[in-house]
């Protein structure tokens, strides 16, 4: 059927999906000739992932486009819109923290994260920074220096940053306009690596301290000197211009690629990324890909990109919108070269991480899956239950893909029995899922795991039977120490011992204790919030209202014994706020 379908395909560009047994779309690529980029999955020997995948293609599609251009929209799109299991690319990328410089009359300084791309205010972000805590480091250094307006909102009264001087009260004076603006001018300069005139600033006012015999206040402007010394003064380039650009490199060894991207501001290497994934398709396709979807995720375009020659720089121009250029000699070259060396050094320092690691997830899947004798075991759901004598019944449930948890498909359920009883926990709790599974069409698992024993494993086969659905479910026995030591599966059930030194048994550990910290964390929320509701019905004056306020705003009684009598007073009438205060005083 494929060869007769490959025969069909026309040298045009565009996209492809390739499918499993279940007509599930395990990968999507995109090619400048389709006939030839399909053939090549099905000719020859391959390694690795690569060969990984072509053993669970059992068909494909392909859409042909117009242009290149269209075809990197389009696998973009694709990959977003189905998540397959072998484009693995920046799922779990960290995203960067900018320094905003607000645009309003009165600036103020920020930290954002998440980068709203229709935002017209990009000319005044600057970054990326390494961390969250770099960039607060530095908006406190430069409020420190600079009385800008620190509130979100103006107060009707001057703050407490009026009083010790990082403030000059916007809010109740009139400002010289010419002064906040000299004040703006100076800390872009700064942002954007011209640190000269802050260093005088400091210095000046770190001697003047010194001289009036304030050695404290002397000792910390030395500290922050030394903070913009060492911290903010990165790796300088050989580079005359100010141009904000990303230089990206790469390198390949043992069916692995490793990418390394600078981001230069202001002559400067201010910050890198790393990322190593399989390689799957040509490395053209793999890094200009990566590199189209790189700027997805609140990361802001630069005004240039730098790239290997392996590149395919005028279809990123124009998906871009920017220059992408491949440089063929002098300065710009040797940036390249630098992050082609950074990529192979951080592949060789990583390598047999990722390998012990493929050992504890995917080769620790591929074990179980082959015991269970199972076609495929892609997802896996787990379930724990908890309960404190028969009140506050909860269960959760957490998901496995591919051996990694996936957090986003995570699962609480507040269980309707209130009574101490695990078999009509697991009843519920399993019907609830999978009927949901069924009425909305939501993947389903390859396995069901239940933390317990023989008991609620029946119960739950017996749901899933019920809701004639196909899906094998099996349970973890543990011994006299209460420690996991062997699996309950088949029909009829049996034992099937496991090795405590194992892989396998390190990963139905992590499982285990993934799912009961998710589910104790739910119960304790429960139960805090459940403390809090009958506190709150104690207290005179605090009627339905009132409370799910309260509620609402403060999610437990820690945070509500936190306020004074005065902050009590901002959502309660001065009476009921007093009765409260000595109420949880004394609680």
């Amino acid at each position: 059927m494929i060869k007769e379908k490959l025969s069909l395909v026309p040298n045009s560009p565009g996209c492809y999906l390739m499918k499993n047994k279940d007509n599930v779309i395990i990968y999507v690529g995109k090619a400048k000739k389709l006939k030839n980029r399909l053939s090549s999955y099905f000719r020859g020997t391959h390694t690795g992932k690569t060969a990984k995948l072509v053993s669970e293609i059992v068909d494909f599609e392909y859409m042909v486009v117009g242009s290149e251009t269209e075809s990197l929209i389009l696998e973009l799109n694709l990959i977003k819109k189905y998540d397959p299991k072998y484009n693995i690319l920046l799922r779990d990328d960290k995203s960067y923290p900018y320094i905003e410089l607000t645009n309003d009359e009165v600036p103020r300084l920020a930290v954002v994260r998440n980068i709203n791309r229709k935002k017209k205010n990009h000319n005044r972000m600057y970054g990326p920074y390494p961390n969250v805590f770099a960039a607060r480091s530095t908006v406190n250094l430069l409020n420190r220096i600079y009385p800008l307006r620190k509130c979100k909102n103006f107060n009707k009264k001057p703050c407490l940053y009026f009083h010790i001087g990082e403030c000059l009260g916007y809010c109740s004076n009139n400002i010289d306009k010419t002064k906040v603006k000299e004040m703006e001018n100076e800390i872009i300069r700064f942002l954007k690596g011209d640190d000269k005139i802050v260093v005088d600033k400091l210095k000046e006012e770190m001697y003047l301290e010194s001289e009036n015999l304030h050695y404290e206040k002397a000792k910390e402007l030395k500290e922050l000197l030394d903070y913009i010394t060492i911290t903010l003064a990165k790796q300088k380039v050989e580079i005359q211009d100010k141009i904000d650009r990303d230089v990206f490199g790469y390198f390949i060894d043992k069916g692995y690629i490793s990418i390394q991207v600078f981001f230069i501001r202001g002559g400067k290497i201010i910050e890198r990324h790393s990322k190593i994934f399989p390689l799957i398709d040509s490395e053209d396709e793999e890094l200009t890909r990566y590199i189209a979807k790189f700027y997805e995720k609140d990361v802001l375009l630069p005004r240039e990109i730098l790239v290997p020659s392996t590149v395919n720089n005028e279809l990123l121009s124009d998906f871009l919108g920017i220059n992408v250029l491949i440089p063929r000699k002098g300065v710009k070259l040797k940036l390249v070269e630098m992050a082609n060396n950074n990529s192979k050094v951080a592949l060789n320092e990583k390598f047999e991480l990722i390998k012990k690691d493929e050992e504890r997830t995917i080769e620790a899947n591929e074990n179980l899956k082959n015991i269970l004798k199972l076609d495929k075991l892609d997802r896996i759901e787990i379930f724990d239950n908890s309960n404190l004598f028969g009140s506050f019944n909860v269960s959760g449930m957490v998901v496995f893909i591919n051996g990694v948890p996936s957090k986003n498909d995570y699962r609480k359920f507040k269980i309707t029995i209130d009574k101490n009883d695990d078999y009509g926990t697991m009843k519920e709790v399993i019907y609830r899922r999978y009927f949901r599974v069924l009425k909305d069409n939501l993947t389903k698992p390859d396995l069901i795991i239940v933390d317990g024993g023989i008991g609620q494993m029946h119960i739950a086969r017996e749901v899933i039977a019920s809701l004639n659905m196909n899906i094998p479910v099996i349970g973890l026995k543990k011994d006299d120490r209460h420690a996991t030591d062997s699996l309950l599966a088949n029909d009829p059930i049996e034992e099937i011992p496991i090795d405590k030194k194992s892989n396998l048994f390190y990963y139905l550990e992590r499982m285990q204790d993934e799912v009961h910290n998710f589910t104790i964390n739910y119960h304790k929320q429960l139960r805090s919030k459940g403390s809090l509701e009958s506190i709150l019905d104690s207290i005179e004056g605090i009627g339905t209202k009132r409370k799910e306020e309260l509620l609402r705003k403060y999610k437990t009684i820690t945070q509500l014994k936190k306020l004074s009598v005065e902050e009590l007073e901002k959502v309660l009438p001065k009476k009921i706020a007093l009765n409260m205060y000595e109420f949880l005083k004394n609680y």
